[in-house]
């Protein structure tokens, strides 16, 4: 995995935090949902508004923005939360080989470009099989494991 991170502007944040009450209440907007994790350094934890992508009955979240802090922690921890404040669930997590993230990365863009662009490598939902292997190595991909 490589250490891109396109981090977010001050009214990026603004936003995110909107969506992320929003997700933590229940309330989905476009799939969205509120992720926990705990801090690889702190131990507090952390939680993100995530899109979250289900292919053939497993759920995956993608982080875009590239090596994001919570990717980081994600990936430290071995387990995230997800759902709402008083419904969250516990989850595994494994990161997703490079060579199998092209497919969900397509269909992460086919759903969630309008979201998204500008902030994942480059990438459209147009963009060739070469083109999605070449970016996958920069944008974290997790499954989440029941």
């Amino acid at each position: 995995m490589t250490t891109r991170y396109d981090e977010p502007t001050r009214a990026a944040r603004a936003v995110n935090h909107v969506f992320r009450w929003l997700a933590e209440a229940g309330i989905s907007v476009a799939g969205t949902k509120a992720l926990t994790v705990r801090g690889r350094k702190t131990g507090k934890r952390r939680s993100v508004v995530v899109n979250m992508l289900t292919v053939d009955g497993r759920d995956y979240v993608v982080s875009p923005r590239g090596n994001t802090q919570w990717a980081r922690n994600a990936k430290a921890a071995g387990a995230v939360e997800v759902g709402p404040r008083w419904h969250r669930r516990e989850a595994r997590v494994a990161v997703v080989p490079d060579e199998a993230k092209p497919e969900l990365l397509s269909r992460y863009l086919d759903r969630w470009f309008w979201e998204v662009k500008g902030h994942v490598g480059g990438l459209t939902p147009d963009s060739s099989p070469d083109e999605l292997r070449a970016a996958a190595p920069s944008i974290p991909v997790f499954e989440l494991l029941r």
